[in-house]
């Protein structure tokens, strides 16, 4: 017998198992939950998550407590605090959210999320891929704008299944090699593209990239750009076009062509990565929000991390709010307030305009940059 096989025999129960559980996953999305809609009390949780995410996050409170301020007091909105999805927390439970947060957030509506830390190497989950598994929060949709070359970008990035899924269920043969896995499943690929098309119908667009890198990950790659343009046949009036994810990025740089570009339906890694992108060019990770949205559930936050650097150097304070400001903005479209979303949006456009904050001492701090929102509001 092989020295190793042992360590197959392992590694093959271990995958065994994992694939009887994603195929029950598989099944379990043909029969989504109905959605929550005509609501009397819209709930809405605020966690502060690590880092920088509660000075951030102080600021979007305060000015989602002004423009709610009459649905609050007639109690058709609630702002609701959820406490403790703290990386100290979660390494005190063992568990990447806690079920006793977990329960809390369920009671909720929509919420919107500070950055929260993600511990490297071991097993331990990110707190968002938790959330967005245990809420189904299938759609991350990230808008990116270039003003002064008229460019909107509206990315649709698949939020629950690819590498992110079993991220932390790896397999590993000590001192030979390590596996880690991608999921692509048919319902799970054809909802993120109908939420992509579906917007682009509803909202005139008349381009949609789908982005994979097919020509390598045939099986999954392949399935999804398949699946795709299953779906893209629906929409006759659009245009739809495959690109790989490494021309893709390239494309997003190259100024004689990016205006061309309008929405993009990629799977979960691709799209995490190429946002980051767009947000940068936009004016950086600090200025874009990003929104999770489910049959059930929806989560707002900011594009970028919990930043222990500027903790670490004792800037804490100069972080910038914007981005989750541009997801709370996100926030209100969303539960039906789309005025107060636009009027929020104008009114972060005018504050970025003339007041600079950008994690150093050369800039105004986070409660300096809420308060000049607060007033022009």
């Amino acid at each position: 017998m092989s020295i190793h096989q042992s360590e197959i025999d392992k590694a093959t129960e271990k995958f065994k198992a994992l694939l009887t559980a994603q195929c029950a996953r598989a099944e379990r999305m043909k029969n989504p939950p109905e959605r929550k809609d005509g609501k009397e009390k819209i709930r809405i949780g605020l966690i502060d998550g690590d880092g920088i995410g509660p000075i951030i996050v102080r600021q979007a409170k305060k000015v989602l407590s002004s423009l709610l301020k009459e649905e609050t007091e007639s109690g058709k909105a609630e702002l609701v605090d959820i406490d403790g999805l703290t990386l100290e927390n979660r390494l005190r439970s063992g568990a990447s959210v806690p079920e006793d947060i977990l329960e809390k957030i369920k009671t909720c509506d929509v919420l919107l999320k500070g950055p929260t830390e993600t511990p490297k190497g071991g097993t331990m989950e990110s707190a968002n891929v938790t959330l967005r598994r245990e809420l189904d929060l299938f759609s991350n949709v990230r808008p990116v704008r270039i003003k002064e070359e008229g460019i909107e970008w509206t990315f649709f990035r698949e939020n629950t299944e690819g590498e992110y899924v079993l991220g932390s269920s790896g397999i590993e043969i000590p001192g030979l090699l390590a596996f880690d896995f991608k999921v692509t499943t048919d319902e799970g690929t054809r909802r993120i593209a109908r939420a992509a098309f579906d917007f682009a119908k509803k909202n005139g667009k008349t381009h949609v990239s789908i982005v994979t890198k097919a020509n390598i990950m045939k099986k999954t790659d392949g399935k999804f750009s398949e699946l795709c343009r299953e779906v893209a046949a629906e929409y006759p009036d659009i245009t739809v076009e495959d690109y790989y994810i490494d021309i893709m990025c390239a494309n997003l740089v190259n100024k004689d062509i990016r205006s061309k570009f309008q929405v993009f339906v990629l799977p979960n890694l691709y799209g995490d990565i190429i946002t980051d992108e767009a947000a940068q060019l936009q004016g950086g990770v600090g200025t874009a929000g990003s929104a999770n949205i489910g049959s059930e559930y929806a989560m707002f936050e900011a594009v970028h991390g919990s930043a222990p650097r500027l903790i670490a150097e004792g800037l804490g304070e100069y972080a910038s709010p914007e981005s989750i400001l541009r997801a709370a903005a996100m926030l209100l479209s969303h539960i039906g307030y789309a005025e107060k979303s636009e009027r929020l949006n104008r009114t972060l456009d005018e504050t970025s305009s003339r007041l600079v904050c950008n994690g150093t001492k050369e800039g105004v701090t986070a409660e300096e940059y809420g308060n000049a929102v607060l007033a022009a509001l």
